[in-house]
């Protein structure tokens, strides 16, 4: 399961969602609405119900029936944008058992995550980072 969340997460990270703040429609994007349809595909395979794309307001939701009784429902909420960065070509980057130090996120353009500059990056020794390339966002607090 783990390493299909990864795979699933690396898939959307991909996806182009960047707004455009001089566009008035909501999604402000056409990928933004892909996505969203990408989104529902997978509600639909893992299980939920009333699943709807609304295309006045861009809101995609979905149910998720309570397994028991007694204990209240929750609702969970996401935007499908990415702030107004470069975000064409997106390089997910997995850094596996991360050690603590500075992070290389492009060789070729000499882009690395300071530790001194990010010291919460030693609260992750361990685990598994994602990040870009250093060229474009992630967007991972969209996606994930």
């Amino acid at each position: 399961m783990k390493e299909t969340l990864l795979e699933r997460f690396l898939t959307y990270v991909k996806i182009n969602t960047r707004s455009d703040a001089s566009n008035p429609t909501i999604p402000t994007t056409k990928s933004q609405e892909e996505f969203a349809f990408v989104l529902k595909d997978e509600l639909e395979k893992i299980g939920l119900s009333k699943i709807d794309y609304n295309f006045k307001n861009g809101f995609l939701t979905a149910v998720l029936p309570k397994n028991e009784e007694g204990y209240p429902s929750i609702g969970l909420i996401a935007h499908l944008d990415t702030a107004d960065f470069n975000a064409e070509n997106i390089t997910p980057k997995v850094h596996h058992n991360y050690n603590g130090e500075d992070v290389l996120l492009n060789e070729e353009q000499n882009i690395v995550m300071k530790v001194d500059e990010f010291p919460n990056l030693k609260d992750y020794v361990g685990e598994t980072l994602i990040t870009t390339d250093g060229t474009t966002l992630l967007g991972a607090d969209d996606k994930a």
